[in-house]
Formats: structure tokens, sequence, C-alpha cells
């Protein structure tokens, strides 16, 4: 696959995921008798059924069989994945979709000090005026005082430090046992049972409101959660970080494009100069580290070579 196909297949990943926060909105618009965790069980599990055969293959071609102790491991990141999705759509429903967009893309600045904190990882110094650029953006996103934040608002930057901590233990685990799709699988498999028990205890859907929803179920599980993570897994092993991470990031312009033509939201002057300053702080936060990585790199390649002559 060519660096510009493998681009192509993260553009879309990054197309399904920002419109799906409108499906996230308007499955509870209103009277909705389907319920929160009925609806993170449905996603999970279809998410793990369209990554199953992909996960069993790249089993069957691994030299070691799946431990439990990595089997306990990837079920917790699932736990933490399914934390982050049920806060999220709790923010969602209070908050508009532009909003969720911008403001779930914060977990990029909290990596860095995730990282740090959980594994003495020294971030770039970039992730520092990152922070604070996406503050300033928050500020302004709301109007310019942080008294207009709303309760939506709150959760939804609640659910960013979930979504912070998953990469941090995706990156470092999936890595570690080379087997991200059934790291996928499996997460989404913990994802779906805890909605399970949760739906159980908390829930009383019936057939009938679940099918009634079965678009917005497909859409938000089938293709959001399981084609959507499989096409980024794939995407990212044939191209350049940089390109992943700047393609990735659109997730949150395409949320807030795709708010306005389906929900017709829109933004004072105010909040679209602060999505820019979120957008622009999460870009310096991704790239900047990349670049410096690309450039360490060439120096140690071009030492190697003088060296060689």
């Amino acid at each position: 696959m060519s660096r510009s196909q493998a681009n192509i297949l993260l553009l879309l990943a990054a197309i399904i995921w920002g419109s799906t926060f409108v499906i996230q909105k308007l499955v509870f618009i209103g009277d909705s008798q389907l319920g929160l965790f009925t609806f993170t069980a449905l996603r999970f599990g279809l998410g793990a059924l369209v990554v199953l055969p992909f996960a069993w293959h790249e089993s069957v071609r691994a030299y070691e069989p799946l431990n439990s102790q990595t089997l306990i491991v990837f079920a917790c990141i699932g736990a933490v994945l399914f934390g982050a999705l049920v806060l999220q759509q709790i923010g969602i429903n209070l908050t508009s979709v532009t909003n969720a967009g911008f403001l779930t893309g914060l977990y990029v600045i909290i990596v860095p000090g995730l990282a740090l904190v959980l594994f003495r990882k020294q971030p770039h110094w970039s992730a520092w005026p990152a922070s604070g650029g996406c503050l300033g953006g928050v500020y302004l996103l709301n109007g310019g005082s942080l008294s207009e934040i709303s309760t939506g608002d709150l959760w939804v930057i609640f659910s960013s430090f979930f979504w912070g901590l998953h990469v941090v233990l995706v990156g470092v685990f999936a890595a570690s046992s080379g087997r991200p799709l059934t790291l996928a699988c499996i997460q989404f498999s913990a994802g779906a049972l805890l909605g399970i028990v949760f739906t159980i205890t908390f829930e009383n859907p019936t057939l009938l409101v679940i099918v009634g929803f079965w678009p917005e179920i497909l859409y938000a599980g089938a293709v959001a959660v399981g084609i959507a993570f499989t096409l980024q897994v794939v995407g990212q092993r044939y191209t350049h970080p940089a390109d992943a991470a700047l393609i990735l990031v659109l997730e949150m312009p395409f949320a807030a494009l795709a708010a306005a033509i389906i929900l017709e939201e829109r933004l004072s002057t105010m909040g679209l100069i602060g999505c820019c300053v979120i957008l622009t702080s999460v870009l310096c936060a991704e790239i900047l580290p990349l670049l410096r990585n690309a450039i360490q790199s060439h120096r140690i390649k071009t030492v190697f070579e003088k060296k060689n002559l």
C-alpha cells in the first residue's frame, strides 16, 4: 500500500469519527427510550464482531498464544475505553456537537502529562504551551467566560482524561505485545460486557426500541468502532507518523462540519476563534515532537554516512 493510499484510509477514519458525534447526539435527542449503557454495549459488541476476523488472523500468525496476564491487561484497557465513551456520551447529550468534538481533542495535551506521571517519560516542551493554548481556546469557545462552560462541556473534558489514559496504555501495550488487532477485539469485547452488566443493572431495554435505532447503532458500532479503528491500524502501518497525527486530528473540524450541516449548529466569532486555537494547539502538540525525531534521525543518518565515506 502506498503512503497516499494509507493517508486516504486515515482521512476516512477521521471523517467517520467526526460524523459519529452527530449520530451520538441524534440518538438521545428528545425523549429517547434507548438507554446510555444499552447503546454503548451494542456499539462495542458490533465493533468486536467487525474486528474479530482480523484479530483471529493476527493470533493465528503469532508465534506464542495469548497469556492470561496480557488478556487481563487488554480487558482493563477496554474498561478505560468504556469509561471514556460513557462520559463523552453524557457530555454530548448536554452540550453541542461542535463543543464536544473540540473538547474531546484535549486528550492530546493530556497524554504527555499522563506519560510523565505513570511512566516517568518526559514530554516534549511543546506540550506545555499547547496546554495553555487549549485552555485559552476553551475560554474563547465558551464566549470568553469560564462561567459559561456548561455541564456537558465538563463531562466531555472529564472524558478526555480517560481518552488520554487509553492512548497511553494502548501505546505501551500494543507495541509490546505486537497484537494491535487482538487488543482492539478484546477491549471492545470487555466494553460490551461492561455495557451489558450496567444495562441489566440500570436499564430495561426492549427489542422494539433497539430495532427503532438500528441505523444509528450500526453506524456508531460497526462503522465508527469496528471499521474506523481497522482503517486507523492499517493506515498507520504504511504512512509517516506526522501524516497520521495531522490527518486524525481532523476529527475535530469534521465533527463541527457535520454538526453545521445536519444539526445546523453555528458558532459565534469568538467560539470559532476558540476552535481554531484548540486545533492549532493540538496540532503543535502532535507534530512538533515528530519533527524533532525526524531531524534527529536525519542527523544520525548523516553522521553514519560520513563515517562510512
